[in-house]
Protein backbone atom coordinates (compact mmCIF):
# COMPACT_ATOMS: atom_id res chain seq x y z
CA UNK A 1 0.00 0.00 0.00
CA UNK A 2 1.21 3.47 -0.80
CA UNK A 3 2.23 5.12 2.36
CA UNK A 4 0.93 8.68 3.51
CA UNK A 5 3.96 10.01 4.63
CA UNK A 6 7.57 10.55 2.25
CA UNK A 7 11.16 11.63 2.89
CA UNK A 8 11.70 14.39 0.52
CA UNK A 9 15.66 15.52 0.30
CA UNK A 10 16.48 18.67 -2.22
CA UNK A 11 19.99 19.30 -2.65
CA UNK A 12 21.49 22.83 -3.19
CA UNK A 13 24.49 24.07 -4.44
CA UNK A 14 25.38 25.00 -0.32
CA UNK A 15 23.09 22.79 1.29
CA UNK A 16 21.19 19.25 1.46
CA UNK A 17 18.17 20.11 3.49
CA UNK A 18 15.22 17.05 3.80
CA UNK A 19 12.30 16.59 5.78
CA UNK A 20 9.38 13.80 6.46
CA UNK A 21 6.59 15.52 4.43
CA UNK A 22 2.30 14.54 4.80
CA UNK A 23 2.17 14.41 1.13
CA UNK A 24 -1.88 14.40 0.96
CA UNK A 25 -1.42 18.14 2.99
CA UNK A 26 1.50 19.43 1.54
CA UNK A 27 3.47 19.69 5.08
CA UNK A 28 5.89 19.36 6.95
CA UNK A 29 5.87 16.69 10.01
CA UNK A 30 9.10 16.65 10.86
CA UNK A 31 11.95 18.83 11.45
CA UNK A 32 13.37 20.24 8.71
CA UNK A 33 17.22 19.40 9.31
CA UNK A 34 20.06 20.90 6.83
CA UNK A 35 23.55 19.60 5.80
CA UNK A 36 26.42 21.49 4.40
CA UNK A 37 27.02 20.31 0.58
CA UNK A 38 30.06 18.50 0.18
CA UNK A 39 33.18 21.14 -1.13
CA UNK A 40 34.23 19.72 -3.73
CA UNK A 41 30.29 18.26 -4.31
CA UNK A 42 31.71 15.10 -6.44
CA UNK A 43 28.93 12.55 -6.57
CA UNK A 44 30.68 10.03 -3.74
CA UNK A 45 30.57 13.17 -1.22
CA UNK A 46 27.12 13.68 -1.99
CA UNK A 47 26.21 10.64 -2.06
CA UNK A 48 27.42 10.18 1.64
CA UNK A 49 26.02 13.37 2.93
CA UNK A 50 22.82 12.39 1.32
CA UNK A 51 23.17 8.81 3.14
CA UNK A 52 24.01 10.81 6.61
CA UNK A 53 20.96 12.85 6.07
CA UNK A 54 18.47 9.96 5.49
CA UNK A 55 19.89 8.32 8.27
CA UNK A 56 19.17 11.19 10.83
CA UNK A 57 15.44 10.86 9.75
CA UNK A 58 15.45 6.87 10.64
CA UNK A 59 14.17 6.61 7.51
CA UNK A 60 14.74 2.25 5.78
CA UNK A 61 13.67 0.57 3.25
CA UNK A 62 11.59 3.41 1.99
CA UNK A 63 10.51 5.83 -0.73
CA UNK A 64 12.70 9.10 -0.94
CA UNK A 65 11.85 11.53 -3.25
CA UNK A 66 14.66 14.03 -3.99
CA UNK A 67 14.79 17.79 -6.12
CA UNK A 68 18.45 17.70 -8.01
CA UNK A 69 20.49 20.84 -9.50
CA UNK A 70 20.35 19.23 -13.31
CA UNK A 71 18.36 17.94 -16.57
CA UNK A 72 17.78 15.06 -15.05
CA UNK A 73 16.02 12.23 -17.46
CA UNK A 74 15.60 8.61 -16.55
CA UNK A 75 17.38 9.39 -13.34
CA UNK A 76 20.26 10.48 -14.59
CA UNK A 77 21.99 13.84 -14.91
CA UNK A 78 23.10 15.90 -17.85
CA UNK A 79 24.07 18.83 -16.83
CA UNK A 80 26.20 20.00 -14.00
CA UNK A 81 26.06 24.01 -13.50
CA UNK A 82 25.73 24.70 -10.19
CA UNK A 83 27.15 21.26 -8.62
CA UNK A 84 30.57 19.59 -9.82
CA UNK A 85 30.69 18.56 -13.39
CA UNK A 86 31.34 15.04 -12.49
CA UNK A 87 27.99 14.46 -12.24
CA UNK A 88 27.44 14.52 -15.64
CA UNK A 89 26.13 11.29 -17.30
CA UNK A 90 25.92 10.30 -13.45
CA UNK A 91 22.91 7.41 -12.56
CA UNK A 92 21.68 10.06 -9.44
CA UNK A 93 18.95 6.98 -8.70
CA UNK A 94 21.00 4.42 -8.70
CA UNK A 95 23.93 5.87 -6.46
CA UNK A 96 21.37 7.20 -4.10
CA UNK A 97 19.64 4.44 -3.83
CA UNK A 98 22.80 2.04 -2.85
CA UNK A 99 24.44 4.56 -0.35
CA UNK A 100 21.01 4.37 1.23
CA UNK A 101 19.25 1.00 0.95
CA UNK A 102 16.04 2.84 -0.07
CA UNK A 103 14.11 3.75 -3.57
CA UNK A 104 15.65 6.79 -4.36
CA UNK A 105 13.44 8.58 -7.20
CA UNK A 106 15.11 12.03 -8.83
CA UNK A 107 13.73 15.14 -10.42
CA UNK A 108 15.05 18.45 -11.46
CA UNK A 109 15.23 20.46 -8.12
CA UNK A 110 13.06 23.38 -9.49
CA UNK A 111 10.62 21.15 -11.27
CA UNK A 112 9.77 19.32 -8.33
CA UNK A 113 9.19 22.76 -6.34
CA UNK A 114 7.10 24.13 -9.13
CA UNK A 115 4.67 20.57 -8.47
CA UNK A 116 4.36 21.63 -5.42
CA UNK A 117 3.62 24.91 -5.43
CA UNK A 118 1.09 24.26 -7.85
CA UNK A 119 -0.64 21.48 -5.60
CA UNK A 120 -0.41 23.20 -2.14
CA UNK A 121 0.60 26.79 -3.08
CA UNK A 122 -0.42 29.80 -5.00
CA UNK A 123 -0.33 27.91 -8.40
CA UNK A 124 -3.42 25.54 -7.08
CA UNK A 125 -5.60 25.59 -9.74
CA UNK A 126 -3.98 27.65 -11.94
CA UNK A 127 -4.90 27.67 -15.51
CA UNK A 128 -3.18 28.30 -18.72
CA UNK A 129 0.58 28.72 -18.69
CA UNK A 130 2.54 29.12 -15.04
CA UNK A 131 6.03 29.86 -15.23
CA UNK A 132 7.92 29.19 -11.97
CA UNK A 133 11.32 30.65 -10.97
CA UNK A 134 13.84 29.33 -8.51
CA UNK A 135 15.79 32.53 -7.75
CA UNK A 136 18.69 31.47 -5.20
CA UNK A 137 22.60 30.25 -6.02
CA UNK A 138 21.75 30.22 -10.15
CA UNK A 139 18.08 30.43 -11.56
CA UNK A 140 15.90 27.71 -11.24
CA UNK A 141 12.85 26.86 -13.83
CA UNK A 142 9.72 24.77 -13.64
CA UNK A 143 6.78 25.29 -16.66
CA UNK A 144 3.55 24.06 -16.34
CA UNK A 145 0.34 24.36 -19.26
CA UNK A 146 -3.04 23.46 -17.64
CA UNK A 147 -1.48 21.76 -14.55
CA UNK A 148 1.30 19.54 -16.71
CA UNK A 149 4.73 19.98 -16.52
CA UNK A 150 7.03 20.34 -18.71
CA UNK A 151 10.43 19.37 -17.75
CA UNK A 152 14.24 20.11 -17.38
CA UNK A 153 13.14 23.99 -19.05
CA UNK A 154 16.50 25.50 -17.65
CA UNK A 155 15.25 29.25 -18.46
CA UNK A 156 18.43 30.46 -15.98
CA UNK A 157 20.76 29.27 -18.82
CA UNK A 158 19.74 31.56 -21.99
CA UNK A 159 21.67 34.59 -23.04
CA UNK A 160 20.57 37.93 -22.50
CA UNK A 161 21.67 40.58 -25.98
CA UNK A 162 24.74 41.64 -25.06
CA UNK A 163 25.91 39.27 -22.70
CA UNK A 164 28.53 35.94 -22.57
CA UNK A 165 27.49 34.54 -19.51
CA UNK A 166 24.13 32.57 -19.02
CA UNK A 167 21.64 34.83 -17.16
CA UNK A 168 21.62 33.22 -13.95
CA UNK A 169 25.14 34.66 -13.85
CA UNK A 170 23.89 38.03 -13.84
CA UNK A 171 20.38 37.97 -11.82
CA UNK A 172 20.52 35.30 -9.82
CA UNK A 173 20.51 35.60 -6.19
CA UNK A 174 24.25 34.49 -5.79
CA UNK A 175 25.09 36.98 -8.07
CA UNK A 176 23.07 39.40 -6.34
CA UNK A 177 25.17 38.56 -3.34
CA UNK A 178 28.99 38.10 -4.77
CA UNK A 179 28.46 41.47 -6.46
CA UNK A 180 27.32 43.15 -3.75
CA UNK A 181 24.29 44.84 -5.15
CA UNK A 182 21.64 47.24 -4.10
CA UNK A 183 18.27 45.59 -4.45
CA UNK A 184 17.42 48.34 -6.49
CA UNK A 185 19.89 47.71 -9.31
CA UNK A 186 19.17 44.02 -9.23
CA UNK A 187 15.94 44.28 -9.26
CA UNK A 188 15.94 45.96 -12.93
CA UNK A 189 18.50 43.38 -13.75
CA UNK A 190 16.04 40.77 -12.80
CA UNK A 191 12.94 42.87 -14.54
CA UNK A 192 14.59 42.44 -17.82
CA UNK A 193 15.16 39.24 -17.07
CA UNK A 194 11.50 38.84 -16.48
CA UNK A 195 10.88 40.73 -19.42
CA UNK A 196 12.29 38.06 -21.80
CA UNK A 197 10.22 35.24 -20.18
CA UNK A 198 7.30 37.26 -21.15
CA UNK A 199 8.34 37.40 -24.39
CA UNK A 200 9.01 33.97 -25.03
CA UNK A 201 6.15 32.40 -23.37
CA UNK A 202 3.24 35.09 -22.87
CA UNK A 203 2.79 33.09 -19.27
CA UNK A 204 -0.76 33.67 -17.54
CA UNK A 205 1.23 33.88 -14.01
CA UNK A 206 5.03 34.15 -12.95
CA UNK A 207 5.62 32.69 -9.58
CA UNK A 208 8.86 33.47 -7.70
CA UNK A 209 10.77 30.78 -5.38
CA UNK A 210 14.19 30.47 -3.64
CA UNK A 211 15.69 32.81 -1.09
CA UNK A 212 15.06 35.52 -2.78
CA UNK A 213 11.06 35.21 -2.87
CA UNK A 214 11.21 36.00 0.89
CA UNK A 215 12.35 39.66 -0.14
CA UNK A 216 10.07 40.33 -2.59
CA UNK A 217 8.80 43.53 -1.69
CA UNK A 218 12.10 45.13 -1.79
CA UNK A 219 11.99 44.57 -5.84
CA UNK A 220 8.47 44.29 -6.12
CA UNK A 221 8.13 47.55 -7.77
CA UNK A 222 10.71 47.69 -10.33
CA UNK A 223 8.77 44.63 -12.02
CA UNK A 224 7.13 46.47 -15.36
CA UNK A 225 5.87 43.35 -17.25
CA UNK A 226 2.01 43.33 -16.90
CA UNK A 227 1.70 39.55 -16.69
CA UNK A 228 0.98 38.61 -12.36
CA UNK A 229 4.09 37.90 -10.56
CA UNK A 230 3.93 37.03 -7.35
CA UNK A 231 5.92 35.05 -4.39
CA UNK A 232 5.84 31.83 -4.08
CA UNK A 233 3.71 30.21 -1.22
CA UNK A 234 5.81 27.21 0.07
CA UNK A 235 9.10 29.52 -0.14
CA UNK A 236 12.39 27.15 0.80
CA UNK A 237 10.13 23.84 2.01
CA UNK A 238 9.03 23.96 -1.94
CA UNK A 239 11.97 22.01 -2.85
CA UNK A 240 11.01 19.23 -0.08
CA UNK A 241 7.38 18.52 -0.33
CA UNK A 242 7.75 18.51 -4.26
CA UNK A 243 10.39 15.74 -3.72
CA UNK A 244 8.40 13.56 -1.23
CA UNK A 245 5.39 14.30 -3.75
CA UNK A 246 7.14 12.91 -6.66
CA UNK A 247 8.25 10.05 -5.06
CA UNK A 248 4.62 9.44 -4.23
CA UNK A 249 3.13 9.79 -7.48
CA UNK A 250 6.33 7.27 -8.53
CA UNK A 251 4.98 4.79 -6.11
CA UNK A 252 1.24 5.04 -6.77
CA UNK A 253 2.32 4.19 -10.86
CA UNK A 254 4.29 1.69 -9.67
CA UNK A 255 1.53 0.23 -7.31
CA UNK A 256 -1.04 0.24 -10.22
CA UNK A 257 1.13 -1.34 -12.64
CA UNK A 258 1.37 -4.46 -10.41
CA UNK A 259 -2.53 -4.97 -10.20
Amino acid sequence: MVQKEYLGVDIGASGIKGAIVDIKKGELVSDRIRIPTPDPSTPKAVAKAFAQLVKEFGWENKFIGCGFPAIVKHGVAHTAANIHKSWIGTNIEKLFSEATGCEVLVKNDADVAGIAEMMFGVGKGAKGTVVIITVGSGLGSALFIDGQLLPNTEFGHFYLKGHNKVVEQYTSDGARKRQDLSWKVWGQRFDRYLQHIDLLLSPDLIVLGGGSSKKFEKYKKLITIETPVTPAQLLNNAGIIGAAVHAFQVEKTLEKSRV
